[in-house]
């Protein structure tokens, strides 16, 4: 019998995102199919290194070895406190300029029209800045001009974006939410203040959307800062556990939609 396409929506958080790649190496280990890929923020960018055609075993050894020097480039604080040029020619080279429409899967990137207020979702065009785009959290990074917009990070209007997904005609969504839940973190720097404070409020949207999710996974990385760069190993191990406990789970949500397609026929 036909499988039912799945859609993967992966959302923001910072360095809690690294656990999107240990979400992808369990449902690939337990034969689950990505059929199609949204991201928002840190979610874009594991989602857009799968549809390159990077493998997740480079994407973890990447993630355990890249330092803030190879990606952080500060300025002069006046729309944010990094320009982001280093982390843009990274991007530009780690998919090697490929364009969105050409990946091996659909892919969805999500960001935010910071002037209008508008959800913008790239799907097709350079990846590269259709990620920068999407990662460009507010008073931390420059927001990026692209395409005649001022764009900032997805998570503000959308962290888990499972209407993106939905939208590209997918059967079955699999969310994966890396946020704070009802976890307290301590406030440590200006860039806890940010990234908190921009979570606070994803989170209250969040709420009602979740719910269009046919299965959501929530790694334990509740406890870990968006600026933790240096738990990777952590947000890992943490998305391939919670994946790993609701497997039975996504097997039976697809066995259920089979046999509703049984039943339409």
């Amino acid at each position: 019998m036909t499988m039912p396409t799945i859609g993967l929506a992966l959302g923001a958080g910072g360095a809690r995102g690294f656990a999107h790649i240990g979400v992808i190496q369990a449902l690939e280990k337990a034969g689950i199919p990505i059929d199609a890929i949204a991201g928002s923020s840190m979610g874009s960018v594991i989602g857009a290194f799968y549809a390159s055609g990077m493998e997740t075993r480079y994407m973890e050894l990447l993630a355990t070895n890249l330092k803030r020097k190879h990606w952080i480039d500060f300025t002069v604080p006046k729309i944010g406190f990094v320009l982001g040029n280093k982390v843009t020619d990274m991007l530009q080279l780690l998919t090697k300029k490929m364009n969105i429409e050409d990946g091996k899967v659909p892919l969805s990137i999500v960001a935010t029209d910071v002037e209008k207020g508008e959800r913008v979702v790239f799907r097709q065009g350079p990846m590269y800045k259709a990620i920068r785009s999407s990662i460009s959290i507010p008073g931390i990074f420059v927001p990026y001009e692209y395409d005649g917009r001022v764009l900032v990070d997805g998570g503000v209007i959308d962290r888990v974006p499972i209407s993106a997904c939905r939208d590209m005609s997918v059967d079955l969504v699999i969310a994966v939410d890396v946020g704070l839940y009802d976890k307290e973190l301590q406030v440590k720097n200006i860039f806890d203040v940010f990234f908190q404070s921009i979570e606070i409020m994803e989170r209250e949207i969040l709420k009602m959307r979740i719910l269009d999710a046919d299965v959501v996974i929530r790694p334990d990385v509740g406890h870990i800062s968006s600026s933790a760069f240096t738990q990777v190993e952590e947000c890992i191990e943490a998305g391939r556990k919670a994946a790993e406990t609701v497997i039975d789970h996504i097997w039976q949500t697809i066995d259920e939609w089979k046999k509703g397609e049984q039943t339409v026929g």
